[in-house]
């Protein structure tokens, strides 16, 4: 599989099967990624692979209280405004259209977003965290290794979700991986093999068109 395979092959997989992948390829993976780039050479990351027990374990913590806890930070900005705001709308109603979930029935919207606490499923929770002093631009750095993390599951067969749903989580997960109190989390992703059987998991998400947002100049 070439990278543009792995691109295409990429998308955010939200039922998974309780197969779990080898702790030798999970573990190859992320230090592969480490091959991304930051700047100064930073390598801002921080990772947790949990499976087993103890990702069970962070599981029932979750479950046991479905508010969340106060963010470090907000996925969104406040009063999120167009173009971001219909593409986010458009987003959510795509998915819960894909398993049958209606604009009304909100219980059922409130049950599907909770399965972000059990990583829908995935057998490998990956969390990844940063020195709370760092700032915007290795933010990026990581979001880099996220991506590059994700490009080597495709590879090996392997499928991803990237979830900023756990920020909702920062005490429950630095508590249970033992953070050291100068890091904090920013992501979690869930990792393992797709559920091809899942209807949620033929959603792929709408992309705009490159003249909406690009431009090519100097090239006539």
């Amino acid at each position: 599989m070439n990278v543009t395979e792995a691109v295409a092959k990429r998308v955010s997989i939200r039922a998974f099967k309780p197969d779990r992948p080898p702790a030798a390829t999970v573990r190859e993976i992320l230090e592969l990624a480490a091959r991304a780039p930051s700047g100064g050479n930073l390598q801002p990351w921080r990772v947790y692979a949990l499976a087993g027990e103890v990702l069970e374990e962070l599981k029932a913590k979750v479950a046991a209280n479905p508010f969340g806890e106060t963010p470090e930070y907000e996925v969104y900005p406040a009063n999120l405004w167009d173009p971001f705001r219909t593409r986010r709308f458009q987003n959510g109603e795509d998915l819960y259209a894909s398993i049958g979930i209606p604009r009304e029935d909100k219980p059922a919207r409130l049950r599907q977003l909770a399965k972000n606490g059990e990583l829908f499923g995935a057998p490998v929770g990956l969390f990844f965290c940063l020195d709370r002093n760092l700032g915007p631009p290795q933010w990026s750095d990581l979001g880099m290794y996220m991506q590059t993390v994700m490009l080597l599951a495709a590879e090996r067969g392997l499928d991803t979700c990237a979830q900023e749903y756990w920020a909702r989580y920062p005490k429950t997960v630095a508590d249970l991986v033992g953070l050291p109190e100068d890091h904090m989390l920013f992501s979690g992703m869930a990792l393992g093999y797709r559920d091809e059987s899942h209807p949620i998991n033929t959603l792929r998400s709408a992309r705009d068109s490159f003249e909406t947002w690009g431009e090519l100049r100097g090239f006539e």
